[in-house]
């Protein structure tokens, strides 16, 4: 059924594909069909043309001819001419009237032929004329026919070319579609496995938290009610050694830490307002990016200062939380600050976030020299900023190295000695006095810049008023730090001291000593509460001594009790063992009673045989009687005494017959085979809950181990599901694009057709006028 499915689908896009490109098709056949129309039409022309010029050609032979015929005539008038002049020079005596008619004559005929003459000369002229424009035209038309064939050539290659490509393009984004598709549908179906892997892990999770949380509640409810904190190793830990309160030094680091926050806040504005004006004039100079693009490396620079609020803002938020986690109900100590490792991590980042911009900053001084304005004394001054930037770098490094230190007495348990912490703070005040000065020293070497551009031909206002913001933001950056630093140094003694401490001691604040004091604290707040209210009578301590002896010597008996109940309880478990013994010998009595009873039945029986048999066998039967009495009784004289018999289950005494030797072997045996099965049952009792609890074990750190491993799987496959839609976007957007991009080039294409079609059309128009013009010509010469 997939197959059915997947071949509908690919069939319909292979419809739709053909439909597009038989479309496609169409309108290059018409634009083909419309080209070789053009074509005919410009070879007709060219034989019309030829027809006119055979014509022309024909007309000139006729002209050539009629001049021909004008020239022989010419010469017969001039030799009737020269004939008339020497038949005038003949008559000349016989009179003046025919002379003079013969003259008149002659002027008449050299007008008409000198007219005849121009007459001819101007036709010769026009026809040469006539036959250049002609040829010339001739020869444009040709060319510019030569020329459009080429173009349409050439946009027939581009059509087939851009066609393919189209067609190329779109079967390799169907591919990558149908790809992607399946990638997405797999990527779904997994992602649905590992979330419903994760939720039985969580469940998991949660059950084992829940019983993990009540046997802590169960063990801390057992160690509070009976095991009394009372340490003798370590006695940092009891509570005579714990330190009082100090609500001034409270109040103190408070106060401080308000003004340290309102310095911190000051530094930040300065910092977010140099790295944006810093942004703002990478923009403007050397290049300004409204003109013209700016170089790559500057482009970076100025993406990484655009990001300068995401590194700068945290601090302000990071110390406004150590601000407020020092209360007056709280211990200010460096072992208990925690916020000072959130603190310590964000100047971190900042101090690598500067350290990314340095060689983009140092890069930018140097494009800044290499302008052809720039003269030797902005070179020099240029170079002094990029050793005032590595030097600002140096210092946030520095301070950040001393705030980490700071953090360690709150992450590692051995603390950090009091005089480390006294150098620490000494060198960390230092440090802030030196980014005081460097900052100081890069806002003068800035100043004295700005004053060397306002000389600069190409200034611009706009570069004047960043540069005037920027002064004024290093201007605040260096009061700030001022202001950091000499808070720092005067209150260094403050910072140093230790304001907490146990008695009798030199060691550091742990954390447990501090939770140990709060409750002290609240304990003593209570305390004295209750002493406003009436209270019953406190006990004495020589009376709290003695309740303290008595509650020791009861928790000694306590523990005899426990000794003498477990040995009672062993006593008890002997008894029971020794009561199924003799259970056992009861029921074995018992079945020597039964015995006995059918022995003296028998003995009976034989005894009342014996009298029915009659009174002369009375005496025999007596005597065999006694001695059959006596034979009895003989085994029983010569019995042994009762035995005892010791094993590994206990004690039996034992009267040993002849009938039961073997009795006492058995029941031994029984009551052995008895005990050692139970003692089997029992041992692989053990081992089962033994193998089930470590089965449960092993099964549970697998659960949290697959749990994580689900967790950071989902994470990914997240991650891969937001590629994938990022990427299938992409697609999708390049898909419109290239769309856009074949449509624009077809209606460009059908733009330049119609065009072509017009110029066409005015060469068709040319070429009539011309023929119009021709034929007008022709006809005037004929008429002449």
């Amino acid at each position: 059924m997939a197959n059915v499915t997947d071949l509908q689908t690919k069939y319909s896009r292979l419809a739709q594909e053909y439909s597009k490109l038989r479309a496609q098709n169409q309108v290059l056949k018409k634009a083909v069909v419309d080209e070789q129309a053009n074509s005919a039409s410009l070879k007709d022309q060219l034989k019309q043309r030829d027809q006119s010029l055979r014509k022309q050609e024909q007309e000139m032979d006729s002209l050539s001819f009629r001049n021909q015929q004008l020239a022989k005539r010419v010469e017969l008038l001039q030799d009737e001419l020269a004939a008339s002049e020497s038949k005038g020079k003949r008559g000349k005596n016989k009179g003046d009237s025919p002379s003079n008619h013969g003259i008149r004559t002659q002027n008449v005929f050299d007008e008409d032929l000198q007219k005849k003459i121009e007459e001819n000369e101007r036709l010769h002229i026009q026809f040469y004329e006539a036959d250049e424009q002609h040829k010339r035209q001739e020869a444009e038309m040709r060319a510019r026919l030569e020329k459009l064939e080429q173009d349409s050539q050439h946009q027939q290659a581009v059509v087939d070319g851009l066609t393919t490509k189209y067609t190329e393009t779109i079967e390799r984004l169907q591919s990558d579609k149908a790809r992607l598709e399946v990638k997405t549908q797999t990527l779904e179906r997994e992602g649905k496995d590992c979330r419903l892997r994760a939720e039985e892990c969580q469940q998991q999770l949660r059950r084992c938290q829940t019983e993990l949380n009540r046997q802590l509640k169960q063990s801390s409810s057992v160690i509070q009610e009976k095991v009394p904190f009372n340490d003798t190793k370590f006695s940092d830990y009891n509570n005579l050694n714990v330190p009082a309160h100090n609500r001034r030094h409270q109040i103190k680091a408070r106060d401080l830490a308000g003004q340290a926050l309102s310095f911190i806040q000051d530094l930040v504005a300065g910092l977010l307002n140099f790295h944006s004006y810093t942004e703002q004039r990478v923009h403007i100079y050397p290049l300004d990016s409204s003109i013209e693009s700016i170089s790559p490396l500057n482009q970076k620079f100025s993406h990484y200062l655009h990001e300068n609020a995401l590194y700068v803002r945290p601090l302000e938020e990071s110390f406004l939380q150590l601000h407020q986690s020092i209360t007056e109900d709280t211990v200010t100590v460096l072992e208990t600050v925690d916020k000072l490792k959130n603190f310590s991590d964000i100047f971190s980042t900042y101090t690598h976030f500067l350290q990314k911009l340095l060689p983009y900053q140092l890069k930018s001084l140097e494009e800044e020299c290499q302008t052809p304005l720039c003269t030797a004394a902005l070179t020099v001054k240029n170079q002094e900023l990029q050793n005032d930037v590595n030097k600002v770098t140096m210092v946030f490094d520095k301070l950040q190295n001393y705030v980490t230190l700071l953090t360690l007495p709150s992450v590692r348990q051995d603390g950090m000695p009091q005089t480390s912490t006294t150098a620490v703070f000494t060198q960390l005040a230092a440090c802030l006095h030196s980014l005081h000065d460097v900052i100081k020293e890069m806002s003068k070497h800035y100043n004295q810049k700005a004053s060397l551009e306002q000389e600069l031909p190409t200034a611009t206002q706009k570069l004047f008023t960043t540069t005037e913001c920027l002064l004024g933001s290093l201007g605040s950056l260096t009061n700030s730090t001022g202001k950091l630093a000499t808070f720092f140094s005067n209150n260094l003694d403050f910072f140093t001291s230790s304001g907490y401490g146990p008695r009798g001691n030199t060691t550091a604040l742990n954390p447990l000593q501090a939770e140990i004091m709060l409750s002290n604290k609240k304990k003593a707040a209570a305390y004295m509460h209750a002493l406003k209210k009436p209270r019953p009578q406190s006990v004495p301590y020589r009376e709290a001594l003695s309740n303290r002896r008595i509650l020791t010597s009861s928790t000694e008996s306590r523990e005899g009790l426990t000794q003498q109940v477990q040995q009672s309880q062993e006593k008890i478990a002997r008894l029971e063992q020794e009561k199924e013994h003799w259970l056992l010998e009861a029921q074995l009595g018992k079945v020597r009673l039964e015995k006995e009873n059918q022995r003296i039945s028998d003995l009976e029986a034989q005894l009342t045989m014996a009298l029915g048999a009659g009174q002369n066998s009375q005496t025999t039967a007596v005597s065999s009687l006694t001695q059959n009495h006596e034979e009895v009784e003989t085994p029983l004289k010569t019995a042994p005494k009762e035995t005892m018999c010791t094993s590994l289950v206990g004690m039996l005494c034992t009267v040993p017959i002849a009938e039961h030797v073997g009795d006492e072997e058995s029941r031994e045996q029984l009551i052995k085979t008895h005990y050692m099965t139970r003692v089997g049952e029992l041992t692989t009792q053990l081992q089962v809950s033994d193998s089930k609890a470590v089965h449960f074990h092993s099964e549970c750190r697998a659960l949290a181990k697959r749990l994580a491993i689900a967790e950071k799987s989902r994470e990914t496959v997240v991650e891969e599901m937001k590629r994938a839609s990022q990427n299938i976007t992409h697609l999708q957007d390049e898909l419109s694009t290239t769309k856009r991009s074949y449509e624009d080039q077809l209606s460009m294409m059908s733009d330049h057709l119609c065009s072509m079609n017009e110029t066409l059309s005015k060469q068709r128009e040319e070429i009539d006028t011309l023929k119009l013009g021709s034929k007008a010509n022709s006809k005037k010469n004929k008429g002449r």
